[in-house]
């Protein structure tokens, strides 16, 4: 089976981009996925982004989103900024402004004069069962514990920090879905921050049933951070959108950091834009189209 495609790129985080019909309708299955991924045999790619026919007359795609190792993940800020450019590129006439569908839910997306694209990331969820995150026995800074609710209630208590102890450190962070789940830690500086350390081992730990992201944030002043992200299914990536949405909105939320904010990624940088809890989440960045081919399967 011949697949056409694009490589694309959002701040150096990768992508694979198709078409459902150059399938014919058949699915591409994770073993696939993962050889395309390889970047000495394959095409190579954090993720993949399987492009589909809208489901509502209102939108201009439906997208759907599967990392390096096959599985299938809600959202990916940086490839939803990829497919609008991508959309505005086939149908400029249609405009820059666009609602797109995806599994994680409809992105509102803007394609600016200047090239670079935002897209409304929702609004971040702070409740741990949006992640979900088990908060049962985590602890919490300052030697208290994270349980369930009020009595009677039986949704886990939402903080903002919880604490784990990995390989006898204590791990601070906070946890917030962006339509896909985030851990956020702070560091002192993301140079030596201990991604490979903890980021797999927070990624898979019983307490996410569906494993997380997890973000390295070292605060530069209100305005600014650096951001390093380990991805689920994918390991440390050069950039991640929602990871920055993520990092941003736990730190403003903290009183840490302004509504703009710059993220500076090891890939580029972005731009984040939260004005407070219960309001949506803008980023913005760069999306630009690497090249095409074509490749059997």
């Amino acid at each position: 089976m011949r697949i056409d495609f694009l490589k694309m790129q959002g701040l150096g985080n990768d992508f694979l981009v198709f078409d459902t019909p150059s399938v014919n309708g058949q699915s591409v299955d994770s073993n696939k996925l993962r050889a395309l991924a390889d970047r000495h045999t394959g095409i190579g790619f954090d993720q993949a982004l399987m492009l589909e026919a809208p489901r509502e007359a209102h939108s201009r795609v439906f997208y759907r989103v599967f990392n390096s190792d096959g599985s299938e993940v809600e959202q990916c800020g940086n490839g939803a900024r990829c497919v609008a450019a991508l959309m505005y590129a086939r149908q400029p006439e249609l405009g820059r402004e666009m609602t797109m569908e995806s599994t994680g839910g409809v992105v509102h997306a803007r394609v600016r004069e200047d090239g670079m694209v935002s897209v409304d990331m929702g609004i971040p969820n702070f409740e741990p069962r949006s992640l979900p995150m088990e908060t049962a026995g985590l602890g919490v800074p300052g030697g208290g514990v994270a349980g369930r609710g009020a009595p009677g209630e039986g949704s886990p208590r939402e903080l903002p920090v919880y604490s784990l102890e990995i390989d006898g450190a204590n791990i601070e962070f906070g946890a917030v879905s962006m339509g896909n789940p985030h851990v956020v830690l702070l560091v002192p500086d993301v140079k030596s921050a201990p991604v490979e350390r903890f980021g797999p081992t927070i990624e898979r730990h019983r307490l996410f049933a569906q494993r997380t992201n997890v973000g390295f944030m070292q605060i530069v002043d209100r305005k600014r951070i650096k951001l390093r992200v380990y991805e689920r299914g994918v390991g440390e990536t050069r950039a991640c959108g929602t990871g920055a949405c993520a990092a941003v909105a736990f730190g403003a939320k903290r009183d840490l950091l302004d509504s703009d904010v710059r993220v500076d990624l090891p890939g580029g940088s972005a731009i984040v834009t939260w004005s407070g809890p219960g309001q949506h989440i803008w980023l913005t960045g760069p999306a630009t189209m690497v090249f095409t081919g074509s490749i059997d399967i």
